[in-house]
């Protein structure tokens, strides 16, 4: 049995944010109910590459283990199909501009007092208050208001995006996801739901160290530093002769002084011109220059090889071919290849995190729009299969 058995979440909201929550939720066994627009689905159907199913592959990794129904929430007839679905689940995830259910009348107020238990994940630009509570937003205005599109990139560059443009719709799922499961927990417990309000900039500010307080504290405003990293050195991706590259990562002296002796310098370490953190710090540029020297003097696999025998933190800045290729991605199972009807075996990323007694698993990928509507529709609702096909012809499903 998975841990999340029993819990019935609607998902009915588009692109990552909140649907990530939701998929979070149906890789540890909730019955997810993915409702989307009739005739028009998801647009992140249509988010990434095309594949011979129609849909991307975008959709068909994070879509996973959910059920497709379709559904016209503008519509009256609509909105009273979702509310008869919202008295038989536990949770429904949303990341529409705020306001925009209320104008459905598919509100909190609404919503809860059919389902006194609900826990609703609110996931938008800003977040449900504050005065820019009604700003669109994508998981690129989170990263640059959140402060670390700010940090990404080289010091005489523009702001880089930071590894993806959908970092903080991910992390706001992946948050989304602690949040429903701690107001399940508490709604078990008294009986009561609550709404979980995520701004999508706000996952990223929470993730940004020392940043907040060096600044409060010190006045220091942090400054793109490309690859290396503040207060250690070197800290660092460097690259190697075959054109690859590794992070090496020096948090204290005594690490330094290891890779000195490896490098051939022992002589710098110590009671020598870079043994302290604070000498390193103030000669980045000399630092880096003579690590880069010696990796440029070795393959990558040696760089590796030889930091691990000399216990110096080294690992690979990989590339998705060597992610395909390393033995320890394939020990833990990271990639997991899954068969899908429409598209043949598409290789995806495994569930996060690993439980031992009650694992996570992906069991399909994402559906076909409106997959399930006579499963939903008829057995869940109770509706007849004329009444199914009524509300299809006009367009309510």
């Amino acid at each position: 049995m998975k841990p999340l058995e029993g819990i019935r979440v609607l998902d009915i909201a588009t692109y990552i944010a909140a649907p990530y929550c939701a998929t979070i939720m149906a890789e540890f066994g909730a019955e997810v109910i993915k409702v989307e627009m009739p005739g028009v689905g998801d647009p992140c159907r249509r988010l990434g590459s095309v594949t011979e199913a129609g849909d991307t592959l975008v959709w068909l990794s994070e879509a996973r283990n959910k059920k497709s129904v379709t559904l016209n929430l503008k519509d009256p007839k609509g909105q009273e199909m979702l509310k008869q679905l919202v008295a038989k689940c536990d949770v429904l995830c949303e990341n529409f501009r705020p306001g925009t259910l209320e104008r459905w009348n598919l509100g909190w107020d609404v919503l809860s007092a059919i389902n006194p238990k609900l826990v609703m994940l609110r996931v938008s630009g800003y977040g449900q208050t504050g005065p820019y509570r009604e700003k669109p937003g994508f998981g690129r205005i989170g990263n640059a208001f959140g402060g670390i599109s700010f940090l990404a990139g080289d010091p005489d560059r523009p702001p880089a995006t930071p590894g993806s443009a959908t970092l903080a719709d991910y992390m706001s799922g992946l948050y989304g996801a602690l949040g429903v499961v701690m107001a399940l927990r508490s709604a078990e417990a008294t009986g009561v739901g609550q709404q979980v309000d995520i701004g999508l900039y706000e996952p990223i500010f929470r993730i940004l160290d020392e940043l907040a307080p060096a600044y409060d504290k010190f006045g220091f405003i942090r400054q793109r530093m490309g690859a290396p990293t503040v207060n250690v050195c070197p800290h660092s991706h460097y690259p190697t002769k075959d054109d690859r590259w590794v992070a090496i990562a020096c948090t204290n002296d005594k690490i330094y002084a290891r890779l000195a002796g490896l490098m051939g310098h022992a002589d710098v370490a110590g009671e020598g011109r870079y043994g302290t953190i604070q000498k390193r710090e103030a000669d980045r540029a000399g630092v880096d220059g003579m690590v880069t020297d010696w990796t440029m003097s070795h393959t990558q696999k040696e760089v590796v090889a030889l930091c691990e025998e000399a216990e110096v933190p080294c690992g690979i800045v990989a590339a998705i071919d060597e992610i395909f290729e390393d033995p320890q991605y394939a020990a833990r199972e990271n990639i997991v290849r899954v068969q899908d009807p429409r598209a043949g075996e598409i290789a995806v990323a495994n569930v996060v995190p690993r439980l031992t007694g009650t694992p996570g698993s992906v069991d399909t990928l994402g559906p076909a729009l409106g997959a399930n509507n006579q499963e939903i529709y008829g057995a869940l609702l109770g509706l007849n299969d004329g009444e199914i096909e009524g509300l299809a012809n006009e367009g309510v499903i």
